[in-house]
């Protein structure tokens, strides 16, 4: 048993309620249908029952035997995923199996593939996977190759130095100018490949309204020689808006009398962008079918592109696709975005988990979380089902994370030691022959962290370590409890052979399908984000009345931060 060999105290010190009591829910919360619904179909409570029983096995149990380790792991697009360390058996494989035939998964998988209206709230298909695969339809295949076409000769121009400003001085720097996907996805694959970049041009990203993210970028930048990529679907998002306004007003103080050729965008409004001042020949589409969280293997790719050239974006858009193939053909027990989301799903309904943390040891990845931030909780933080219904179940879990081994200095501790019931995923990428002891280091590092926090170490083991280290028996005594880790946390390693785009495309196109998974594992809706278009509308209107006079007709408490705002004019 997990807890063999700790005094009651202890027990609970180390545990606290949450990992042990059933699910508590506040009155605006959600019941959890899999644990608490008496009709539930018989597979759900199966579930619930077989959570009880392991609930009371410790994950080093798992292990007894031997040949764990090879049963539990998969294999997809030079991705390794190792899920030993979970709460997880052939008969949990077996259950999500047979979850995933009630809810037809594999045909919800390939109507996401042949464009059928996935998205139904806005009535459209959600067809990212075309960008790097088999489109469903002629028409969809002419577009994509025509704008690959034109994004390739923008690149080739930057990358020979051909294409120049407004005095015929080569580009040297290109800003992108977006937020949400029209930012998050990019400026990841950026960071993540920019060590082998080509030098030709230097590739920055702004997305904060806050003038102080623009002007920080700008101010090493010579105008003469920058080119702005503005990118938003509507070329209306206040946010985009007003900082490509801002830039062009820089151009216009420099003495830039032709701003046309320092500008390109990336939009469905075309007419807006003309309006604008961008030329016709300088806008790449974007289309209703590919939405922005998923928009980077289109147009709004231009950034990687430009950062790490043409050659390189397309292995990105391969490893992606090797990923697509994996998740549309292989069998569910052993198709690695399938496994990850039924883990997830299963600590979220049956756990009561609330978050998952991501760990990359890689400092490239280091901005991977922040990606998958938008990701999931854009996608899966719905309240209703598909057909309008209050969900029955949490929907989505809170994601966060730091790269290792930064995490290990600051929030690993509440991992280790504290009560909270939090599934992690380690990232590893293989050391290369050429790397020295540091990325071995990296790597010994991800690996001891997840074997620690799944063995921990028990009061016996900390008392014996104390009196052996001279402590007396009565000291030791006081001593162990505040040293012992409960262990049995649960954990995934993803390993990345190198560090390549093929890797990084089928790293993010995993995590995409995983998404989608877990959508139709709770029945809703992951291509829309009705949430955010309130916080957008919500901010037009108070920019509204921030310089008017007078009541607002808004709340107490906004009228008076307004009225501070007015103090301060």
């Amino acid at each position: 048993m997990y807890y063999n060999g700790f005094s009651a105290s202890v027990r609970n010190y180390v545990t606290g309620s949450a990992l042990k009591n059933p699910h508590r829910t506040a009155p605006h919360e959600p019941p959890n249908e899999i644990m608490s619904s008496p009709d539930k179909p018989v597979i759900h409570q199966r579930l619930a029952d077989h959570q009880a029983e392991l609930a009371n096995k410790s994950l080093e149990s798992l292990f007894e035997g031997s040949g764990r380790a090879s049963l539990f792991s998969t294999r997809a697009a030079g991705l390794t995923l190792d899920y030993s360390k979970h709460f997880c058996t052939r008969d949990t494989l077996d259950l999500f199996e047979q979850l995933a035939h009630q809810v037809n998964l594999k045909s919800h998988i390939e109507s996401l593939f042949n464009g059928d209206i996935v998205n139904t709230t806005e009535q459209r298909p959600a067809l990212h996977t075309a960008l790097r695969g088999p489109a469903p339809d002629e028409e969809k295949r002419r577009e994509i190759v025509v704008a690959k076409e034109r994004m390739r000769l923008l690149v080739d121009s930057l990358q020979q130095r051909s294409r120049s400003g407004h005095n015929g001085k080569p580009i040297s720097d290109v800003v992108n100018i977006g937020i949400g996907g029209s930012d998050l996805g990019p400026r990841f694959v950026v960071s993540a490949l920019q060590a082998a970049a080509p030098a030709a041009v230097n590739v920055h990203f702004v997305a904060n309204v806050d003038p102080r993210e623009l002007e920080d970028t700008l101010r090493p930048l010579d105008p003469d020689t920058t080119l702005f990529i503005t990118a938003s679907k509507s070329f209306a998002t206040l946010e985009t808006r007003a900082n490509t306004q801002a830039a062009r007003n820089w151009l216009r103080d420099a003495g830039c009398t032709d701003l046309a050729c320092h500008f390109v965008a990336v939009t469905a409004n075309v007419a807006a962008a003309v309006e604008f001042g961008i030329a016709e020949d300088n806008i790449f589409p974007m289309w209703d079918w590919v939405g922005g969280r998923y928009s980077l293997w289109s147009a709004i790719g231009l950034p990687i592109a430009i950062a790490t050239g043409w050659a390189s974006y397309e292995a990105l858009l391969d490893g992606a696709e090797e990923m697509d193939n994996h998740f549309r053909n292989a069998p569910l027990t052993s198709n690695m975005p399938v496994l990850m989301a039924m883990l997830e799903c299963w600590y979220s309904d049956c756990w009561q988990a609330h978050s998952t943390l991501v760990l990359p040891y890689s400092h490239a990845l280091r901005l991977f979380p922040a990606y998958l931030q938008q990701l999931s909780m854009e996608s899966l933080g719905k309240s209703v089902t598909l057909d309008g219904n209050a969900v029955q179940r949490h929907s989505g879990m809170v994601i966060w994370g730091e790269p290792g081994t930064n995490g290990q200095h600051s929030f690993m501790q509440l991992l280790h030691q504290g009560t909270r019931f939090i599934p992690v995923t380690f990232i590893g990428v293989l050391p290369q022959p050429q790397d020295d002891d540091r990325s071995r280091h990296l790597f010994a590092n991800c690996l001891s962290q997840s074997r620690a926090l799944m063995t921990g170490k028990s009061l016996d083991q900390v008392r014996a370590e104390l009196i052996a280290a001279g402590l007396s028996a009565q000291q030791a005594d006081a001593m162990a409890p505040h040293r012992c880790h409960p262990g049995n946390r649960p954990s995934s390693t993803l390993v990345l052979p190198s560090l390549t785009a093929h890797s990084v495309g089928a790293l993010i196109a995993l995590h995409e399908h995983k998404v989608f998974t877990q959508s139709v594992m709770w029945n809703i809706n992951a291509f829309d984000q009705w949430g955010v278009e309130l916080g957008k509308r919500a901010a037009s209107d108070i920019f509204a009345v921030l310089d008017s006079d007078g009541d607002t007709g808004f709340d107490d408490s906004t009228q008076q931060l307004i009225e501070l705002y007015r103090q301060n004019r």
